[in-house]
């Protein structure tokens, strides 16, 4: 009996010798293999910064063909009024009786007027007064239009009286309230300003003030009043930069509206008044020669159409860009 157990400790320490000695070499073959092969470490891929907001805006808005249109038509008016000095052939007040009513020609590309005038140099001529009036009362319009906007959206107690302001010049037609400003004032060019500012003053107080009421909601807004930073550094710093968009749009559209409404007081008398080269004007001239010289009002019409599609084209694009959802 003890034989055998003498006999089975031993085979037990000789197993267990084996398995130490088995283990033993499978960490020293480990270690082996881990210092000529180290293990692969996962490479952390650099994270790529997003590209600025209105880099994206821009990229958006030259992908977008309709937008490019109109840009490039206004593009080209613009190179046009600009240069009207170095590209109108003639000018704009020297008369040729000589001349009188003759049609596009070599000589005279868009014919002449009554007074043997180039219709294409005063259309030249006549197109800075369109987009520098629309270029006025846009800038005048969105100043004054944002301010009441923002002081109604912000400051609830006075939201009453500005809009109900508001809701009176929008109960009458533009073109209908811009003429009886003008019945007060007078016809002329700056009266005829002065009036498309106050008729399109409602629709930017409109729009900014809905813009203001959705940010001053946000978290981010409520957590920089609770601090008790100043109301204006609220409105210029967190509140302004985040409405922009809208009002960019609506700009572009109201330039376009602008300069329409500009050319309709025009034709009718109480804008630009003859002989200066305005498109409405020159329109409201050439009306009485539509038989003998259609090219006196067709022209200038056109230009007007031309850049009022400009502006509407480029609106759009600069919406769909801004808001691409």
């Amino acid at each position: 009996m003890s034989t055998c157990c003498t006999v089975c400790s031993i085979h037990g320490s000789n197993t267990s010798r084996k398995e130490r000695e088995n283990v033993s070499g499978n960490v020293s073959r480990l270690e082996a293999e881990h210092e000529t092969h180290p293990p692969i470490r996962a490479v952390e891929s650099p994270v790529t910064p997003s590209p600025p907001y209105w880099l994206q805006v821009a990229k958006r808005l030259v992908r977008n063909k309709t937008a490019m249109g109109g840009a490039i038509i206004l593009l080209i008016f613009t190179i046009g009024c600009v240069c009207a000095p170095l590209l109108a052939p003639f000018p704009i007040d020297q008369m040729n009786f000589q001349d009188r009513m003759v049609g596009p020609g070599a000589k005279h590309l868009l014919g002449t007027d009554d007074f043997g005038r180039d219709i294409f140099s005063r259309l030249l001529y006549g197109g800075r007064i369109s987009l520098l009036t629309g270029l006025i009362t846009v800038t005048i319009a969105t100043a004054i239009g944002v301010t009441l906007g923002v002081i109604a959206g912000y400051y609830r107690r006075l939201d009453i009286y500005i809009m109900q302001v508001m809701d009176i010049l929008l109960a009458l037609p533009a073109l209908l309230l811009a003429i009886a400003i003008i019945a007060v004032l007078g016809p002329g060019l700056t009266n005829a300003m002065i009036a498309i500012v106050i008729a399109v003053i409602p629709s930017y107080v409109r729009v900014t003030r809905a813009s203001v009421l959705s940010i001053r909601e946000k978290e981010y807004v409520e957590a920089v009043r609770a601090l008790g930073i100043r109301d204006a550094v609220v409105l210029g710093k967190h509140i302004l930069p985040n409405i922009l968009s809208p009002i960019i749009v609506l700009m572009t559209l109201q330039f376009g509206s602008s300069i329409l409404a500009a050319a309709a007081l025009s034709f009718l008398g109480l804008g630009a008044q003859p002989p200066a080269p305005e498109w409405g004007a020159m329109v409201f001239v050439g009306k009485a020669f539509l038989g003998q010289a259609w090219w006196m009002s067709i022209f200038p019409g056109m230009a007007i159409m031309l850049v009022v599609l400009g502006f509407n084209l480029l609106g759009d694009g600069l919406r769909d860009a801004l808001d691409p959802k």
